[in-house]
């Protein structure tokens, strides 16, 4: 039976209208127009501050692309790339050995990152480079043999440094990564008659990738910021020549600042890296993919097209 909507309960009433739409109120914020305001505030200050002060803001466009910041920049990358190159293959090396089921190799690798994870990188860095005064000459036999302090350069002393200080953290990345991956996949690798180096290589390496490349990512711009240690052992880095030029041109702090924006710009060119390389090894893990930031901006600036058939 079909129901009649203009049914009136008697004579002189109105046909019913139905039920009443609900008005949806927006629930108020305040306290994010509270915050925007204070921090827009505190960010005026400070710009108005700096704006104040004596500074001058026409020497670091001066010296943005000078020849010595320009090669300090290139030490900068060098290092970081060597001193990553040492810190990966250290990391993994020593993430294999605290695996091992010898309890030799296991203990060294375990007392070599208690070791330098529990010491600064600063003293480290100290430590190589003074090396000199406890030993005259280094002597390796037929192969080499010359005064400390002419083998131990600040080239020398800060990949040293750096790179068996970041081998111990990588470790424990290398470490993690590889425990991620279910202890199945090596037993039936096993049973196909694949070796432990094969295995490692062909099934487990590739899988715990996804959960090494984010943290490694971090490392590396990490790494980039930490070269500005070196400068302590009178290696021309980034840092290094700022500061040099600082003393000279008379404008220490405007050099601070260029130096800064170095890092920035090379930091942010990292950082997009990375999204990609993540993004990369997260295929198969997710069901689509994040959209990257060029894919993010179309879709915000640019307008979306329309299917064919399908009204507005």
């Amino acid at each position: 039976m079909t129901a009649d909507v203009n049914k009136t309960d008697g004579p002189g009433a109105t046909p019913s209208a139905g039920p009443e739409a609900i008005k949806a109120i927006p629930v108020r914020h305040p306290g994010r127009y509270v915050s925007a305001v204070v921090a827009l505030a505190l960010l005026g200050a400070v710009v108005y501050a700096f704006a104040q002060g004596k500074i001058n803001w026409g020497a670091i466009p001066d010296y943005f692309f000078d020849d010595r910041i320009l090669h300090g920049v290139g030490n900068t990358l060098l290092l970081t790339v060597l001193s990553m190159v040492i810190g990966i293959a250290g990391g993994i090396l020593l993430a294999v050995m605290r695996l091992s089921k010898n309890p030799v190799t296991s203990s060294l690798a375990w007392f070599y990152i208690w070791f330098f994870r529990g010491t600064p990188v600063l003293v480290q860095l100290f430590v190589w480079f003074n090396l000199g005064l406890v030993f005259e000459y280094i002597n390796l036999g037929p192969i080499y043999k010359d005064y400390w302090a002419s083998f131990m350069t600040p080239l020398l002393t800060a990949l040293l440094g750096l790179g068996l200080n970041e081998a111990a953290y990588m470790s424990e990345i290398c470490r993690a990564g590889l425990l991620s991956v279910d202890e199945g996949q090596t037993e039936a690798s096993h049973a196909l008659g694949m070796s432990h180096t094969k295995t490692l290589r062909r099934i487990v390496v590739p899988q715990a990738m996804r959960v090494i490349v984010p943290p490694t990512g971090n490392e590396v711009i990490n790494m980039l910021k930490t070269t500005s240690l070196v400068s302590a052992v009178q290696f021309a880095d980034l840092f290094q020549e700022a500061k040099d030029i600082g003393q000279n041109s008379g404008s220490p702090v405007e050099m601070y600042f260029l130096a800064a924006a170095w890092y920035l710009i090379m930091t942010s060119i990292l950082s997009v890296g990375q999204y990609y390389i993540e993004r990369h090894y997260a295929r198969g893990s997710v069901r689509s993919l994040p959209p990257t930031p060029l894919q993010r901006f179309r879709a915000a600036v640019l307008p979306t097209r329309r299917t064919k058939g399908v009204p507005a």
